[in-house]
């Protein structure tokens, strides 16, 4: 769920570089491309290539596509800017965002690999212990955009049109999990706020009792540890003003309405016809699923979820699988590839920090 894992709460030195691992980007890329691979094999008929032109208009559609995504990734820089009081450059924090979005990729969703965040930001010169406020911080505007978003999207675009028609095992089982799992968000999303904006002390009291029964003692200390975020990430946010909030959550809603247009941009070009809100809020849909996914990346299951989802609006499975071929390109293996290239100065030692670099300048000053 993108939520506080063992990576933004353990005991672990977060400031030492992590070793890399080359298979970490082979083993997603293979799951997907044989899932891919799979689904051509058995749904796809190579009569439908004849059927796509591309001509100007699905060439400008793939094109806003792309822009769409720059966006996305527009909407997440903005954000570390604004967290950061702007001391994140511009191009800082681009990388910041890429690397995420990396680590993400080769990390199996319900992990969250975005979490790693804190120890890029610290590598941009951020306190560690600034840095891992800054990320709580993300995770609950994360949340609260998904809290906030599912009424909306339930109460505009009719049921059965949200989900698929029909009572088939798919249909089914896709309502089950997107409302477990929403359901998990809400309580995620509470814990949160309560933890961070409205009572923090208690909310940590409260989670290290829950945590000391037998069978949860395992992750007591972690849970110790989120608690001291929760309190210092409260010191923090009770301060800012209106106009800070408001960035947070503008940069957060633009960047996830952004990755859910890039679908609506494919679709446009490839099935004009289609119902372009019903596309939208389907997105809403599959990336609450995808929280979930066992894969990383979720490779391999946001092709099949893809396809299988779709498919009743398209009336063919092949145009499902170009489309979804087209949206995993420009969604997931482009920020492999940028990772790739950014991941071996990331994982170096960390700069300087801002804040040190201050105490160590007024420590000359009182010699």
């Amino acid at each position: 769920m993108g939520a506080a894992d063992n990576n933004t709460t353990g005991g672990n030195d977060m400031s030492k570089p992590a070793k890399f691992g080359m298979w970490r980007v082979f083993v997603p890329v293979i799951i997907g491309l044989c899932v891919v691979a799979w689904l051509f094999k058995g749904e796809f008929n190579p009569d439908v290539w004849s059927m796509i032109h591309f001509d100007t208009r699905v060439v400008l559609c793939i094109v806003l596509a792309w822009i769409f995504m720059a966006g996305r990734d527009f909407g997440l820089t903005w954000r570390f800017r604004a967290l950061t009081d702007r001391r994140l450059t511009w191009w800082q924090a681009v990388r910041v965002n890429f690397m995420c979005e990396f680590t993400s990729a080769i990390t199996p969703s319900a992990v969250g690999g975005s979490s790693l965040g804190m120890v890029f930001m610290h590598h941009e010169g951020i306190d560690l212990g600034r840095a891992t406020t800054l990320m709580l911080t993300t995770l609950f505007l994360d949340e609260l955009f998904f809290v906030v978003a599912c009424p909306i999207v339930v109460a505009v675009i009719p049921y059965d049109m949200l989900f698929g028609f029909g009572g088939s095992s798919f249909v089914i089982g896709l309502k089950l999990v997107f409302w477990i799992v929403y359901a998990a968000i809400f309580l995620w999303t509470l814990v949160l706020f309560t933890g961070i904006l409205v009572w923090p002390y208690g909310m940590k009291r409260c989670l290290v009792w829950i945590f000391k029964f037998r069978p949860l003692r395992r992750w007591q200390s972690a849970v110790m540890a989120l608690g001291d975020n929760m309190v210092a990430t409260s010191k923090d946010l009770r301060t800012r003003s209106v106009r800070w909030w408001f960035d947070a959550f503008a940069a957060t809603a633009l960047t996830w309405s952004s990755r859910y247009l890039v679908v609506n941009a494919l679709f446009w070009g490839f099935v004009p016809g289609a119902d372009q809100l019903v596309v939208f809020g389907r997105q809403f849909v599959v990336w609450v699923v995808l929280m979930v996914s066992p894969t990383p990346g979720g490779s391999g299951v946001s092709e099949w979820l893809f396809t299988e989802y779709y498919g009743d609006l398209l009336h063919n499975t092949s145009i499902a699988l170009v489309i979804a071929l087209f949206w995993r390109i420009i969604t997931y293996y482009v920020y492999l590839v940028v990772g790739v290239f950014l991941a071996p100065s990331m994982f170096r030692a960390p700069k300087k920090s801002t804040v040190n670099k201050e105490n160590n300048k007024n420590n000359n000053d009182i010699k």
